[in-house]
């Protein structure tokens, strides 16, 4: 088989490399890729991102099967369009896709099918959002409706943060269309979960479940990121949650992506809030997180293609996931200055890591030589029978991982 695989982030190298696993697989054409995949088993970049040039590329070369990686392609349709023309792909249509990019519909959709979320209000006027905070309690949220790169999500402690994170996504150009409507939510007390999962549309079946450190300092302080380490599964996540989530959140999903007929083959990512009056839903997303798929897909014995390919037989309710009885603590290397502007273009060194695996993001392959392109450079992933030990590998091998001014928080998996 050749596959195409779309996107360039850490996300896609975990991907690509666990797809390689699977003896079919001949070449995954990494679309436009980075400087991990350029170096993956099987793999080969190819420098293209646009929907009709990949369509292209697909039927020039015999491509089996194209999995998107990231969610801005999701949204602009391009399922639907590879569809249109003959073409195999795994991931949610366009009108599924819409429950990643706007918030808004997602709120509304939960509330319309008994999703267990917080409370929340809806503005594309800044002046009613700006008098509807003025009688409310803090802390709030304040969410922008569209796409943003994890960073359209401000937790306001005051009223005058609240007015200064309303001026920012609705009249800043921070955060252009993704900020003309905002959400106003309830702010919950707990601990946060990720959980990843596939569906076909008829079953949905739930992965490990993970914990992500949104923030960019020790302590979860500083400004939110698009995550600086996961642990898996997250300790905070037992049986009984399970069974809450898959009451309260995972089934009337179900329900809802059936009743509204949005022809959802894909992954489905539950953002969730653990307090002490339940499990809510925070968001969804309609791809795989970052860096939550570097964890997960490190503990996953079963074959990922194969249930990809299932997914779309529709015969996921014969599907087992298999999974590692171990632990999975991801680090992620960032460049001096993330979230805001970053140094670049600094050479990437990897010593001794042992029986570890770094996943490339914000790398470019330059012959031979890896230099620094993103704002999150690199994951490493270390995996161990608990996750005191999977963090202490973590740790000691992130230390041989070198780029000029490397940051990276020294908490993940102890951070609550």
């Amino acid at each position: 088989m050749n596959l195409l695989l779309i996107g360039s982030g850490g996300r896609e190298h975990a991907i690509a490399w666990k797809l390689a696993q699977n003896p079919k697989v001949n070449t995954i054409y990494c679309a436009p890729g980075n400087g991990g995949t350029s170096r993956e088993n099987k793999c080969k970049n190819v420098n293209i991102t646009e929907m009709d040039e990949l369509v292209k590329f697909a039927k020039e070369n015999s491509i089996d099967l194209t999995v998107v990686g990231p969610e801005e392609p999701l949204t602009k349709g391009i399922v639907n369009i590879f569809k249109e023309n003959g073409l195999r792909i795994f991931g949610p249509s366009k009108e599924g896709a819409i429950l990643e990019g706007s918030k808004a519909f997602s709120k509304e959709f939960m509330k319309k099918y008994g999703v267990k979320t917080a409370e929340y209000e809806v503005f594309s006027d800044e002046n009613k959002a700006l008098e509807y905070i003025d009688g409310r309690e803090f802390p709030l949220v304040i969410k922008a409706d569209g796409l943003a790169a994890g960073k359209g999500v401000i937790i306001c402690n005051t009223l005058e943060e609240g007015r200064a994170a309303i001026e920012e996504l609705m009249t800043s150009d921070n955060f252009k269309e993704a900020g003309k409507t905002i959400v106003v939510e309830e702010f919950l007390e707990g601990v946060e979960a990720s959980i990843l999962s596939i569906t076909d549309g008829e079953t949905i079946i739930p992965f490990i479940s993970a914990k992500d450190h949104k923030q960019i300092l020790d302590d979860n302080k500083g400004p939110n990121t698009g995550g600086m380490g996961v642990i898996c599964p997250n300790p905070y996540v037992n049986d009984d949650i399970m069974k809450i989530f898959e009451k309260d959140i995972m089934n009337p999903t179900l329900n809802g992506i059936k009743k509204e007929k949005m022809d959802f083959v894909g992954i489905i990512f539950f953002g969730l809030m653990i307090t002490k009056r339940g499990v809510y839903l925070l968001e969804y997303n309609v791809r795989m997180g970052d860096p939550e798929t570097q964890g997960v897909l490190s503990l996953m014995k079963s074959d990922l293609l194969e249930l990809i390919e299932k997914a779309l037989e529709k015969d996921l309710k014969n599907a087992e996931v298999q999974w590692e009885n171990k632990s999975a603590c991801v680090v992620i290397g960032a460049s001096l200055g993330y979230p805001g502007s970053y140094e670049k273009n600094k050479e990437i060194s990897i010593g001794d890591i042992g029986e570890s695996k770094v996943f490339m993001a914000g790398v470019k392959d330059e012959g031979n030589r890896l230099l620094t392109s993103g704002g999150r450079v690199l994951a490493l992933v270390s995996k161990a029978e608990t996750l005191d030990l999977a963090r202490k590998m973590c740790y000691n091998n992130i230390q041989n991982v070198k780029f000029e001014n490397i940051y990276y928080r020294r908490d993940i998996g102890i951070a609550k």
